[in-house]
């Protein structure tokens, strides 16, 4: 060989060494990623014009690159923020279910309450003007402790009626009295005989199961709504930790790097990257059916048996015909309490003087238990907890759908049908690694993110407890019991404040009826035309009675 040529090929053999890699293909221009990277609003200045050397890069593959330092930590944010606004986003449907249901339930209620005691002070102003009107703080009192015991008040519902019933024997008692004069320990005395003598009939027992039963379950199930709404609210706003956030830097904007920022990530390589950022949500799901499952089973309770509409609509009739059975007994119910508390002493001559300011009028409205007004909050309770039902229904498995709905966007990833030309990580072809289960302890071997699955997330826990409480709480609501008074009645069901079902079995029978009604038909009023015959003779026989006393009364 000429030494010439020897000469001249090793300067060459040096050139090579000393070119970079790529010497042979022209620098690929940054032009389509600048384009993109200033619509997310960020500077041009940030990025150059043509690739360059990666080994700045921390994240993404440090080869070739459109992006510089400022522009990987840029986009690593831009992604945080796009899937924190992506988990709100997807979440958007449960969170709005249980604020807007939550409302309307809570608007419903209410309003029915107030319409309730709106009927009753009107009809027994009609009915039995200034007496009632004296003795009105009774009924005033009862529904002021019932909205009590809906918004959260430390209220037992059995008790409460107790004294309610008490308190207006105690007032009937006086006015069907008026000769005499009677100190507060005997009227002590005289509310004691409330359950032995049962001087309003079977209507406290009949309420007391049906107001209990109802209020627990409408109670119970807006608490409810309130803890969904809450959960969902604070379980859509998600905070990445930093092994999420490296993966979604380089599932989303990577690409850019790579000067390919029109392709998108690979549906399956998606899954795997939101499957280890929401393992702890994915968690809450077992948790969230069951407490799902518990709200529509009490919603089934309050579309039949323990309708509250159907207690609180009638209740001013209910309480009229209790007072009914008072003046028919009244004669019995006055001997017995005598011979028991003793004979009383008479009133002052001017007391029993006093002539009766108002007549008693007896003829009530007709309620029919199969109506269901419309008048609160524009809706009845059957198509207010239908709709509410439809809803729940949908919301089951929301959390652990997250991933899945999150990477079914098109704006997100190339879709299931465009699995070649998609970005895997690390260049635009399919995504090979299997996809991950649900939850934290299937995230051990996740390829994308980096999961420390010792460490739950204490807040998720947190969400879970509260659900797991709710469910029991709704549980013991759908067999007619207060969690919050368990064992403090001495019913034989030991229910508490909701007393009435017996081995987790409600009976269906509902309605109010008469001690007079046939055995044979409970929801039907009497149509026997001798019995209503005789209960006519009885009720207008004690009334000529008591307008005599009410008249020397008032004389």
């Amino acid at each position: 060989m000429p030494s010439w040529i020897g000469a001249v090929i090793l300067p060459l053999s040096g050139l090579l060494l000393s070119l970079p890699a790529r010497a042979d293909v022209k620098a690929r221009s940054c032009g389509e990623v600048r384009q993109a990277y200033g619509a997310k609003g960020f500077s041009l200045a940030d990025i150059p014009y043509q690739e360059i050397a990666g080994e700045h890069l921390r994240i993404c593959p440090q080869e070739y690159t459109c992006c510089t330092t400022e522009m990987e930590d840029k986009l690593s944010q831009q992604s945080k923020l796009e899937f924190e606004n992506q988990v709100e986003e997807t979440s958007h449907f449960v969170r709005t279910t249980f604020v807007s249901r939550h409302k309307k339930f809570d608007e419903f209620f209410r309003e029915l309450l107030e319409n309730a005691e709106k009927s009753l002070n009107d009809m027994f102003v009609r009915t039995y003007g200034m007496l009632y009107m004296q003795n009105s703080e009774v009924f005033q009192d009862l529904f002021t402790e019932l909205k009590r015991y809906y918004t959260g008040g430390n209220v037992n519902l059995e008790e409460m009626l107790n004294d309610f019933w008490a308190r207006l024997l105690e007032r009937m008692f006086q006015l069907i009295n008026p000769q005499y004069h009677f100190s507060e320990d005997y009227l002590e005395c005289v509310s004691k005989y409330t359950d032995q003598l049962k001087p309003f009939g079977d209507v406290p027992r009949k309420l007391k199961i049906q107001v209990t039963r109802a209020f627990i379950a409408a109670r119970t199930f807006v608490q409810g709504l309130t803890v969904g709404r809450e959960v969902a609210n604070r379980v859509s706003k998600v905070s990445p930790t930093p092994g999420c956030i490296r993966a979604l830097m380089k599932m989303l904007y990577c690409p850019y790097c790579r000067g390919l920022p029109a392709v998108r990530p690979c549906n399956n390589y998606c899954l795997n990257v939101m499957k280890g950022c929401l393992a702890n949500q994915a968690d809450l799901d077992t948790e969230w059916n069951l407490f799902i499952d518990a709200m529509l089973l009490v919603a089934e309770r309050l579309e039949g048996p323990f309708n509250i509409e159907s207690v609180m609509d009638p209740i001013d009739v209910k309480i009229s015909e209790a007072i009914m059975n008072m003046q028919e007994n009244s004669m019995q119910v006055s001997a017995k309490v005598f011979q028991g508390c003793g004979q009383p002493k008479p009133a002052p001559a001017l007391r029993s003087a006093r002539s009766a300011p108002e007549n008693f009028n007896t003829r009530f409205r007709p309620y029919n238990p199969e109506e269901r007004p419309t008048t609160a909050a524009g809706t009845s309770l059957d198509r207010l907890v239908t709709d509410i039902k439809e809803k729940l229904k949908l919301s089951k498995k929301v959390w652990s759908a997250l991933p899945y709905a999150i990477c079914k966007d098109e704006r997100v990833t190339a879709g299931t049908s465009n699995e070649e030309e998609c970005w895997n990580g690390h260049s635009k072809a399919r995504y090979l690694p299997e996809i991950m289960n649900d939850g934290l302890t299937n995230q051990i071997n996740n390829p994308e993110v980096d999961v420390d699955i010792t460490r739950p997330d204490t807040f998720i826990r947190q969400q879970i407890m509260a659900l797991r409480v709710m469910t029991n709480k709704l549980k013991n609501a759908y067999n007619g019991n207060d969690v919050n008074f368990q064992d403090t009645s001495d019913e034989s069901s030991g229910s508490g404040s909701g007393s009435g079902c017996m081995d987790d079995v409600c009976p269906t029978e509902f309605e109010f009826v008469t001690t007079e009604a046939p055995a044979v038909d409970p929801d039907r009023r009497e149509e026997d035309s001798s019995a209503a015959g005789l209960g006519h003779s009885l009720l207008s026989w004690s009334l000529v009675c008591m307008v005599l006393a009410l008249q020397r009364l008032c004389r």
